[in-house]
């Protein structure tokens, strides 16, 4: 699974470690990625999903239901009644 946060985007960056005698050696700094499991009222279930502790503050401010949907997590329009039927692929 790739340490990326699904909503923001971010993901593992590069750089130097330094040494008390100034000795560079490449190091990954990773981002905060913690599992959540969020609670979706319109669609009356839990969404468990991998975010950065920033993304959850855009959560907590924004809520759930106006980001949820922009990174592609819920689908606009979700019938519980049909999950097995795939007509897309027909």
């Amino acid at each position: 699974m790739a340490r990326r946060c699904i909503i923001t985007g971010r993901g593992p960056n590069t750089a130097n470690a330094v040494s008390h005698s100034n000795r560079r050696v490449k190091r990954r700094q990773l981002p905060n990625l913690q599992w959540k499991r969020l609670w979706v009222p319109s669609e009356q279930r839990f969404v468990r999903i991998r975010v950065s502790t920033s993304a959850l503050r855009s959560i907590d401010k924004l809520g759930v239901e106006r980001v949820l949907p922009s990174a592609g997590v819920l689908s606009k329009k979700r019938n519980r009644k049909f999950k097995g039927t795939t007509s897309h692929h027909e």
